[in-house]
């Protein structure tokens, strides 16, 4: 019982830390600091996605470095995924010896990261408050409906998810997600974006708890104090950016 209201204070320690410090990044609102702070997550991210993915090659540093540092200066930094990938098949051709598994860290998480430097440039930093919340009230409430109600499981993947635990979460991430959306949606607009957004990040979630079953961790990592590593924390935002991203640039 001891250990675990120590490791509930520490996670809220964590969280409140964590909760400050995406407050002062957003007020100051600034591009570069931005870009630096999700350069900083990024390394750290791929750090962990490697060790999910068993992979031992430091190469992944090398060409996701330049490509950020390329993020930076390029208006539309998503699109350069595609051209790191050519690099990557053209080397793999060429040499015969690079690690294939190099691309799956290229989709995940490089590529999502490079989706939420593209959503804030895009549509300001509200629009990352925006993604914040929706993804928060899907975890949130997914956890508390799930744990008041939730009889069905959702699937093998994560046992302790359920049915309802996950439409509770939905519900809870649209209402915010409508009273926090940006400028120039519709109340309607605000609604499916919510709703498909936090269904993205509850496969983010999903996708995340199958790396870790693979690698058989129970955490990607243990930088933040009681919550894990960095995907564990990120998971959600990482599928949700995508699609909040691609939904934005077809309807504004």
């Amino acid at each position: 019982m001891t250990e675990i209201i120590k490791s509930s204070s520490i996670r809220i320690k964590t969280g409140i830390v964590l909760i400050l410090a995406v407050l002062i990044i957003g007020y100051i609102d600034s591009f570069f600091i931005m870009w630096l702070l999700f350069g900083a997550l990024l390394v750290i991210s791929i750090n962990e996605s490697m060790k999910l993915y068993k992979m031992k090659s430091d190469q992944v540093y090398l060409y996701s470095g330049a490509l950020w540092f390329c993020a930076y200066f390029y208006p539309s930094p998503e699109d350069l995924i595609f051209a790191l990938a050519i690099i990557y098949a053209s080397i793999l051709a060429y040499t015969k010896n690079l690690d294939k598994k190099l691309f799956m860290v290229l989709l995940y998480p490089t590529a999502s990261f490079l989706f939420l430097l593209a959503l804030y440039n895009e549509f300001t930093v509200f629009s990352l408050l925006w993604l914040l919340v929706i993804v928060a009230g899907a975890d949130v409430g997914a956890y508390f409906t799930g744990r008041a109600i939730g009889k069905t499981k959702f699937c093998e993947t994560s046992p302790n998810k359920t049915i309802e635990g996950v439409i509770g979460g939905v519900v809870v991430a649209t209402i915010l997600g409508v009273i926090f959306a940006i400028d120039n949606v519709s109340v309607f607009g605000s609604i499916v974006i919510s709703i498909v957004v936090a269904l993205a990040s509850v496969f983010g979630d999903l996708f995340e708890s199958f790396l870790k079953r693979e690698a058989e961790v129970k955490d990607s990592g243990n930088i933040l104090p009681g919550h894990g590593g960095i995907l564990d924390r990120t998971d959600g935002y990482l599928f949700g950016s995508v699609i909040m991203l691609v939904i934005l640039r077809a309807v504004m």
